[in-house]
């Protein structure tokens, strides 16, 4: 472990000094595909422990280490399964939730990615499942997890439903045997929940798919009352927990009555903090919308919050000793932009994240022996040196709207010229590219290609109209934005306009087929992972699922996509497998087979259009990955195929 000192506020980092030479073999792309060898690390409330998920191929284990001495209390596997959270319940136990693609077909449950939570108990070294054994209840996790430290001790408190009855109440944990027993009535028209410290239940929301009706309940003797609704087809209000006091919550919500619309955040909700008791709206403090928010460690009491700029994540503390340790190690970290990962309960210990120029790191800042030491590494194999340039760009669409995104270069390429690119576009598509280390994007890069990573319209992080401005634009503009990037570098100089192709998952996906129909002449090949290529088909999958033609989500994909209806045809007219014959360039398709937010029927009915359409087409199925590439082996397998097939219709040489 190597201390860094801290001092006046500033430390000095010991990185490597070493270039890397361009003609040096870069890492196996297994490096790059390998899932980060930690995945999550937390500190224990004292800050005396540290827990954390480790990985070595498909094997993750948790491991508990004393940070003073270095001795490994706990390591134990937890499976072949993919791990979602990593929490302390207190100075002896820690919580972990798992997550599997499965079905209950018993009770009608489709496959889908279900959540399971264990209990370790570090004196006792046993683990134990939440919600085991209790009465006609699944052991399955319905929503997210609450942990308070309460005048009767640490607590532990989740949803979970009763087969018997349909409910879906809220169970405080037994922690020494999992057995969970019910605290609070909820059914499954309970949207959302705020506990306070002592885990009583302070707010209730509740939403009626079939109308849109979302209202807010606050206590009124043994019970709640509504004090206040709206109609909400798609976007809803939201809660985010306790407010700056014991009796607020935290609502997201658009309430023009009460305050104006924030022009940087991508929807139309402002963050109020609600008093349970007077049932008083009043805005935060904040000077730029969040896009998350920041809890005491153990009051859980809002403290600030962080948002995605395009140098990196920028927090705004509302309270001072917070805002005060926070602003020493910006300083600290200057250029690094760090990321808050996890903190002891009186912030005097602080884990740090870092991935600027380098493959990512992990820091502890110790503020009382005033030094930063380094814990791990994500990628342990690919030196800073190794790490291609991120270059944030902005360009003019072809109605004027700027787009920005980032640029990376092949490791020690400094003055790109005449390059080959490959765009890559990200999911969502209300999601973002953000500054850093992508292990995609670099994994690239260390073949020689420039990386385009474009925040088209209809991204998050760039305010409402920004978001708006992609609503009904799947496969038009949004499209269109791509390939506008393509000409922007083109007419720079940096990439060669005829050696371009197009990879991407989920949306991105889509994306990468869109631009071998929808946008054909720009991209000599084009890789869809996970993408949905019939429009009109993934919707109708969707209100199977639900059981609902006009299920929220249905509404939200029919506004996004710019249909009228449920079944409507004109998605039909953006739909690539419905525009096979158009193609002009191979296609290579990547689906899991478990994927349950993309089905593998989307890449299915694609190669079999192109096939009957006569065009170069792979296909390649995935064996028990998911739609978010959570397996190391067949990440991997991905990129390997994905490489193998750039370089071979896009080769980095001389043609």
């Amino acid at each position: 472990m190597k201390a860094v000192a801290f001092a006046v506020a500033a430390l000095v980092c010991v990185g490597t000094t070493g270039a890397w030479a361009q003609n040096e073999a870069p890492p196996p792309l297994e490096a790059y595909g390998a899932t980060p060898a930690i995945e999550y690390i937390e500190l224990s409330p004292s800050g005396d422990l540290v827990a954390r998920i480790t990985v070595v191929g498909e094997t993750r284990a948790i491991a508990v280490t004393r940070m003073t001495t270095g001795e490994h209390l706990f390591a134990a596997d937890v499976g072949d399964v993919k791990v979602r959270d990593l929490r302390w319940i207190g100075e002896n136990r820690v919580l972990v939730v798992t997550s599997q693609t499965r079905g209950i077909a018993m009770l009608g449950v489709p496959r889908s990615e279900l959540f399971f939570g264990q209990v370790l108990d570090l004196e006792k070294k046993k683990l134990v499942q939440v919600l085991d054994r209790t009465p006609d209840v699944l052991a399955v996790l319905y929503g997210s997890a609450s942990i308070r430290n309460t005048q009767d001790g640490d607590a532990l408190f989740v949803r979970g439903v009763n087969i018997t009855t349909d409910q879906i109440d809220l169970h405080r944990i037994d922690l020494r045997t999992g057995r969970g027993r019910s605290v609070a009535s909820m059914d499954r028209e309970t949207d959302d929940y705020v506990l306070d410290g002592e885990g009583e239940v302070i707010a209730l929301a509740r939403y009626v798919e079939r109308t849109g009706r979302w209202s807010l309940r606050l206590p009124k003797g043994n019970g709640f009352r509504e004090v206040w609704a709206v109609d909400a087809l798609v976007d809803t209000p939201s809660f985010h927990g306790m407010g700056r006091t014991p009796r607020t919550i935290i609502i997201g919500a658009d309430r023009p009555d009460l305050a104006q619309q924030e022009t940087d955040s991508e929807t139309s909700d402002v963050l109020f903090e609600v008093n349970v008791d007077t049932g008083e709206w009043t805005r935060l403090p904040f000077e730029h919308h969040p896009d998350f928010l920041v809890h005491h460690p153990q009051t859980r009491l809002l403290i600030g919050g962080g948002r995605t700029e395009e140098d990196g994540v920028r927090y705004e503390f509302l309270e001072p000793q917070a805002s005060r340790r926070w602003r020493s190690i910006e300083r600290a970290f200057k250029d690094k932009a760090p990321r808050l990962m996890s903190w002891n309960d009186d912030l005097s210990l602080i884990v740090v994240f870092t991935d600027t120029g380098e493959a990512g790191q992990y820091q502890l800042v110790d503020f009382d022996r005033g030094v930063a030491d380094s814990l791990a590494e994500s990628y342990p194999t690919i030196a800073p040196e190794q790490v291609g340039v991120v270059r944030p760009i902005h360009y003019a669409a072809q109605d004027g709207l700027d787009i920005p995104g980032y640029l990376t270069l092949p490791p020690g390429v400094s003055e790109p010229s005449g390059l080959p690119l490959v765009v890559l576009a990200h999911g969502g598509p209300a999601s973002q590219d953000v500054a850093g280390f992508d292990w995609w994007a670099q994994a690239l890069a260390s073949r020689g290609y420039a990386v385009l990573q474009a925040n088209f319209r209809g991204s998050t992080g760039y305010g409402l109209a920004f978001m708006e401005a992609g609503y009904g634009e799947w496969g038009r503009k949004m499209q269109t934005d791509l390939s506008d990037g393509v000409r922007w570098l083109a007419q720079e100089g940096i990439i060669d306009p005829s050696r371009v192709c197009i990879v991407g998952a989920s949306y991105g996906g889509y994306a990468a087929m869109a631009g071998l129909t929808l946008d054909a002449g720009v991209y000599r090949c084009g890789v869809a992972v996970a993408g949905v290529s019939d429009l009109r088909r993934m919707v109708n999958w969707e209100a199977r699922q639900e059981g609902r033609n006009d299920s929220q989500t249905v509404r939200y994909w029919n506004r996004f996509m710019g249909a009228a209806r449920l079944n409507d045809r004109a998605l039909d007219a953006l739909s690539p497998a419905r525009l096979a014959d158009t193609v002009d360039s191979p296609l290579l398709l990547i689906h899991g087979k478990d994927d349950t937010v993309v089905h593998i029927e989307q890449s299915r009915i694609m190669a079999e259009a192109m096939r009957r359409a006569g065009k170069p087409v792979e296909f390649i199925e995935l064996q028990g990955e998911d739609h978010w590439l959570s397996r190391a082996d067949t990440r991997q397998q991905m990129l390997r195929e994905t490489v193998r097939f750039l370089e071979a219709n896009n080769p980095v040489g001389p043609n």
